[in-house]
């Protein structure tokens, strides 16, 4: 035992001190950011702000590699199985490592122990939205509404599983409402169905209906937050509207493979949170109707475990899978 001890007492530090070393190399050839859905949209403009920057800073290609499928699994999946170097990137966001794992029997991936998080980079609250024929103009009259007319209202959504379906079922638990779920491929698809008055509600990120807000085509009810929005101030939270239990975001960040050394990680991390604070990119950011936000790696994985941990239990309780 005590050659044991003797040994990893030696063996550890080298460890440590390799990845240190490993550390002040990186990166010495290409980088691939895996980017789980489809060209276009806002992360697309995220990947592709982000790796722009990373090879002006450390002289090596870093490759926006678009992986959709499977409500992200193809692309993390890939990241997951990667050497654990720091040379595979992967763009996550709350329907990723947050909803479409607890929505699997068996998840083909852990979003907590496959990955290893580097930074928080945006986030971006779910308001609620109504079509102006809706006669109600805050949450509870809605809700009201809702239950003197059950099965009558529908909300939209880009698809099962989304992050705007699971917020629109937090919604139906915590309200108790009967509201009808109508899934459609994609969230522009959703919006046009809303904005067209063939359903009546939908929970978005601010980016795809504000426009639409203020030219008074859509009306925004609330704001699925602790605190009002610096970019909605005139808009209530739920909390204030009497459910504070309410409370969904989109987010984004990136993450590693597990396993590649903390040295790299942290190197990673300083850099993109370096890259994210730049007035250029949170301009380009705010545009898409994101707000810029960064993390420890430390704190960004306790996020998604908690984030992880609350879309199980709705999910539960719902009985939503997509298996």
């Amino acid at each position: 035992m005590a050659t044991f001890v003797t040994l990893a007492c030696w063996f550890l530090p080298s460890l440590a001190a390799s990845g240190v070393a490993y550390a002040q190399t990186y990166p010495i050839k290409p980088i691939r950011f895996v980017l789980p859905y489809a060209p276009g949209g806002g992360t697309d403009l995220m990947a592709r702000a982000i790796g722009q920057k990373l090879n002006e800073a450390w002289r090596q290609p870093v490759v926006v590699d678009h992986r959709p499928g499977g409500t992200g699994a193809l692309g993390s999946i890939i990241v997951a199985q990667s050497a654990p170097d720091g040379y595979a990137l992967l763009l996550v966001t709350s329907g990723t490592h947050a909803i479409a794992p607890s929505l699997h029997r068996k998840p083909l991936y852990h979003p907590v122990r496959d990955f290893a998080a580097i930074t928080l980079t945006a986030t971006a609250p779910q308001v609620l939205v109504v079509h102006p024929s809706v006669p109600a103009h805050s949450i509870k009259e809605l809700v009201a509404l809702a239950r003197a007319k059950p099965g009558t209202l529908n909300y939209a959504s880009p698809g099962t599983g989304t992050t705007a379906h699971m917020t629109g079922e937090m919604f139906r638990i915590v309200t108790g409402v009967d509201i009808v779920h109508i899934p459609y491929k994609g969230g522009g698809a959703a919006a046009r169905e809303l904005l067209g008055g063939q359903v009546q509600l939908m929970f978005s990120a601010p980016g795809a209906v504000v426009q639409h807000v203020r030219s008074g085509k859509l009306r925004m009810l609330g704001v699925a937050t602790r605190e009002r929005s610096a970019e909605l101030k005139g808009t209530p939270t739920f909390a204030e509207s009497g459910y504070p239990a309410i409370e969904a975001s989109n987010w984004y960040g990136v993450v590693t493979t597990a396993g590649t050394p903390k040295a790299v990680v942290e190197k990673l991390n300083r850099e993109i949170v370096r890259i994210a604070q730049l007035p250029e990119t949170r301009e380009s950011f705010l545009r898409q109707g994101y707000e810029p936000v960064t993390t420890t790696p430390e704190a960004f994985a306790r996020l998604i475990g908690s984030e992880f941990a609350k879309w199980q239990k709705v999910a539960k309780e719902t009985g939503i899978r997509i298996d």
